[in-house]
């Protein structure tokens, strides 16, 4: 019997998109998908920014030519935040040259409120009348709703356009580049690539702000929470200072962007860039232990703090090592044995246990007892037992007149975990890796970026996870950090910036083989090619050029330091790790 359902046909004028709850949109058949998404009651609400169209993440101008699976991507996503981040940056990079085409902006780094901290480093500084033009020039051309036109160009005429603007730090990058075309953005007579998509016009970026900030000044942007309003900005001196000192680092180095680093690999001046910046470490690591040993009289505590993928475990080793060479004994107290039984744990708003919550430690107790072991007494410390949940008796220790406490740990800012102990008996350290080698002027390399692409190579080698699996876990340790780290980091009496110049190139061949598997399909798979496309910009370094002491063996083996511990010292009662 002859089946009729099935026959020859031609294309229908109309095609289907279908979201991902269920509802179908139909459509002109070529019609960008923002046509098709703005008949959404949602549309605005937060505003839809870009597309997952059939599992590939795509601006709002793309065609739609035949039935596709969908999902909206607002201000409120990681990649539509990326997005409206991105396009607002170019924008302000239009208005500034419109403005002050004799002057050169970098867009340098992020500000935790929700903006990116941007220099004048060519005849001088901005003043705030200057910004106010600026501002003033930024929303009117937001008030026209101007489209920012896409064109793939062959890429020997982005560098002859980038030569011909003296924009030098591009054409640097750029020669290093492996395919031959290069997407450029304009809008009106500025052009430049960025690294991802963008909004399709002006008209989109109506939330923002310049604020004058120290020696520059701040373009303020939403964050994901809230993505239709600026959040208050906080001073951040402490942080700002530490990010200066890396841009000095680098400027020594003569590392000012990714193209400087690559011509150092290329030129094979890898070795000496690398010797140097485990040595700028080091001074820094002898610095911190210098102030903790001239202090320590009165400042018996040391806190480490930092978010993931910092390097606090090898930088506590080797403030150790310093503080030995200082003549102190450094005395770790693992915070995780304070837990409360698990019972008593607070739960998130999913209903599970939270274990990075404060609430998860027994607070109290914790502050007794290092109240009682500075001032000699003998304590019994607990012990977690992390498979029935429960809080145990521990090892009996007792002081001797030499030693500091040294903890690690993600709340060790903050003034709750230890409240019956004086701010003036701590010292207070916080780490994080604060990269600010960018693309190049204009592009930034985010230090969230840096830090998951160690986690991605360590989670392989030391947990046995996939990338997939970091990838996906992501996104809640970055909720952590922000609860829980991120608002005390001015706490901190030192900040210890734990970057490395050459980090990402030697990360590079490590982490692309393990991106490569994320499968198509998955939602871990957009992000994956991201950082893909993101390491292709660097050239390669060989990892056996790392020492063994480096910060960065901790992620990708080999460190020297894995199994270090400290000696007991003879006549002592204390069991040192």
């Amino acid at each position: 019997m002859e089946n009729n359902h099935f026959y020859l046909t031609h294309p229908q004028p109309s095609v289907e998109v279908y979201l991902t709850d269920g509802r179908v949109i139909r459509g002109d058949r070529g019609s960008e998908i923002v046509q098709f998404l703005k008949v959404l009651p949602e549309w605005d609400n937060p505003p839809i920014v870009g597309a997952i169209i059939n599992g590939e993440l795509k601006e709002l101008t793309y065609p739609i030519s035949i039935d596709s699976r969908v999902k909206p991507v607002s201000m409120s996503d990681t990649d539509g935040a990326r997005i409206y981040r991105r396009s607002l940056t170019f924008l302000l990079e239009a208005a500034f040259e419109e403005l002050y085409s004799d002057y050169l902006l970098t867009i340098d780094h992020s500000v935790s409120s929700g903006g990116f901290f941007c220099q004048v480093i060519k005849n001088g500084k901005v003043t705030e009348v200057d910004l106010t033009r600026l501002e003033r020039r930024m929303r009117k051309l937001v008030e026209d709703d101007i489209a920012f036109e896409r064109e793939q160009v062959p890429l020997t005429e982005a560098i002859q356009y980038f030569k011909d603007h003296g924009n030098e730090d591009k054409v640097r990058l750029l020669k290093y580049r492996q395919k031959d075309t290069l997407v450029l953005y304009s809008l009106g007579v500025h052009r430049d690539y960025h690294h991802g998509y963008m909004v399709p016009s002006t008209g989109y970026l109506k939330w923002f702000g310049l604020t004058e900030f120290g020696d520059g000044f701040v373009l303020q942007f939403p964050r994901r929470h809230a993505p239709k309003e600026l959040s208050p900005m906080p001073a951040y001196p402490k942080l700002l200072t530490t990010f200066h000192q890396y841009g000095k680092w680098l400027n020594r180095l003569g590392i000012e962007s990714l193209g400087a680093l690559n011509d150092a690999i290329s030129s094979e001046r890898i070795r000496e860039v690398i010797l140097v910046s485990e040595a700028l470490h080091e001074q820094q690591i002898a610095d911190i232990a210098e102030s903790v040993a001239n202090q320590s009289a009165s400042k018996r505590i040391v806190l480490i703090a930092g978010p993931s993928s910092s390097g606090k475990t090898t930088f506590s080793k080797r403030l150790s090592i310093q503080l030995l060479a200082q003549g102190l004994m450094p005395f770790p107290v693992e915070i995780d044995n304070y837990f409360v039984d698990r019972e008593k744990t607070p739960k998130d708003e999913n209903g599970q246990y939270d274990f990075e919550s404060i609430g998860a430690l027994n607070t109290a107790l914790f502050s007794d007892h290092l109240t009682k072991l500075i001032n000699g007494q003998e304590i019994q410390m607990p012990r977690y037992n992390f498979k029935t949940g429960l809080s145990e008796p521990g090892d009996v220790v007792k002081l001797q007149r030499d030693q500091v406490i040294v903890l690690e740990g993600i709340h060790g800012l903050n003034p709750d975990l230890i409240p019956g102990i004086r701010t003036d008996q701590t010292y207070r350290i916080y780490v994080s890796c604060l990269t600010q080698l960018n693309l190049d002027l204009h592009n930034r390399i985010s230090t969230t970026d840096t830090r998951m692409v160690r986690r991605i190579v360590r989670d392989a080698t030391e947990r046995g996870y996939s990338a997939q699996q970091t990838i996906q876990r992501w996104d809640s340790v970055r909720r952590g950090e922000k609860r829980h780290i991120f608002p005390f980091q001015e706490n901190a009496d030192d900040m210890f910036n734990s970057a490395l110049a050459y980090e990402l190139s030697a990360l590079k061949p490590l982490a692309e083989p393990l991106l490569r598997q994320v499968p198509f399909g998955v939602p871990e798979y957009i992000e994956a090619k991201r950082l893909l496309a993101f390491l292709d910009w660097f050239l390669p370094v060989d990892s056996s050029l790392i020492p063994d002491n480096s910060l960065l063996r901790e992620f990708i083996g080999g460190s020297i330091l894995r199994d270090f511990k400290l000696w007991e010292k003879p006549g002592s009662s204390l069991l040192i790790y």
